[in-house]
């Protein structure tokens, strides 16, 4: 699936459906690059959630836990991680496998972490459009997340 944003504002309402529709146990891996809005979709993945509190990346901490919604949001930033022990070291898998939801910015630096069934969101600028257009591509791996589909419909 693809979206062409042109703010902010709709990069998180994005979030925010998706949020919405979010199940226990589940893995977004964003990838992009730097102020592309991974972390405005986040956000909106927590109000998404029913979650109230102010997100911030956890650029120094790996990992910040949101407990205030439907479902407890992990919300991850691995762009300081320079090898994929440190964030075993947290206990990831824990995370990961829980009953909560999964948000990992940066993904792609620990690509050899990431189980089979996730939902990978890239995040593009399209300068050639205007320097506010992102191009959203949401691609799901494994059955449990077909319930993306219904973001097409939107």
């Amino acid at each position: 699936m693809e979206f062409i944003i042109d703010t902010v504002q709709k990069t998180f309402e994005l979030g925010k459906k998706i949020g919405k529709m979010a199940k226990p146990s589940d893995i977004f891996c964003l990838t992009g690059d730097l102020g592309t809005g991974k972390t405005h979709i986040t956000k909106g993945i927590a109000k998404g959630l029913g979650i109230n509190e102010n997100i911030t990346s956890p650029t120094f901490n790996i990992v910040n836990e949101y407990h205030s919604g439907r479902l407890t949001l992990y919300h991850f930033d691995v762009y300081r991680v320079s090898e994929p022990d440190e964030i075993e070291a947290i206990g990831f898998d824990e995370y990961i496998f829980g009953d909560g939801v999964s948000v990992i910015e940066w993904a792609n630096y620990i690509e050899e972490l990431i189980p089979n069934e996730y939902v990978h969101i890239n995040i593009s600028k399209m300068p050639e459009i205007s320097e506010n257009h992102r191009k959203i591509t949401i691609k799901y791996f494994g059955d449990k997340y077909s319930y993306l589909k219904e973001l097409e419909k939107c």
